[in-house]
């Protein structure tokens, strides 16, 4: 049997060597992964936990056993750019995205153009004689207490869910239309729809 010592000693010190920047290769990739990935965790922790869009405080229904009705929260943008919320759906529902706004004088909802926008680092309010998530027709009643899914849908394409409890609600008593029961122009009435809230 041969034995090479200096060239074994060579072969094991360049194993060796390779062995050792391997490791720091790898420590190397793990601090650089790990710190590229360290904001990821900030970010999607800031935004709502369901889809990563917004943030919805507070979300509730106006209960009513037909007819309109609307959703209401608070949007909560906390990413560094505008999000603009431009539909919402439900199954109880046709919906479209309304603001309160004045009209020859008179208070008068309608759709809002453009969708609702929600600033970077800020809140948008849905309330009552604001901007609202409107229930168009409802198909069954929405009784107090009852739980409501609603899927958003952003310019960007994204979309998120979020479940509002219904209450039952008299204040504001806007019209959702001029006159009584009338629909607004450009808004047809269904059969059976009321054009004011339900109390």
């Amino acid at each position: 049997m041969r034995t090479t010592s200096p060239l074994g000693s060579r072969r094991s010190a360049t194993v060796l060597a390779a062995a050792i920047l391997a490791v720091g290769a790898a420590g190397c990739g793990a601090s650089d992964s790990s710190s590229a990935a360290q904001p990821s965790p900030s970010v999607s922790a800031s935004a709502n936990p369901d889809a990563g869009v917004i943030g919805i405080r507070d979300p509730w229904v106006k209960a009513a056993d037909k007819g309109m009705t609307a959703a209401f929260g608070t949007l909560v943008n906390e990413g560094d750019s505008d999000v603009t919320l431009t539909s919402a759906t439900t199954s109880v529902s046709p919906m479209e995205l309304h603001e309160m706004a004045m009209k020859d004088g008179t208070m008068v909802m309608r759709q809002k153009q453009g969708g609702i926008v929600i600033k970077a680092r800020g809140t948008h309010a849905l309330e009552p004689g604001g901007d609202h998530l409107m229930l168009m027709n409802l198909t069954k009643p929405v009784q107090a207490g009852d739980e409501v899914t609603f899927t958003l849908t952003f310019a960007d394409g994204r979309t998120q869910q979020f479940r509002a409890v219904a209450k039952p609600f008299t204040g504001a008593q806007e019209s959702y239309a001029p006159g009584h029961g009338e629909p607004m122009p450009g808004m047809s009435a269904t059969p059976g729809m009321s054009m004011s809230p339900a109390s």
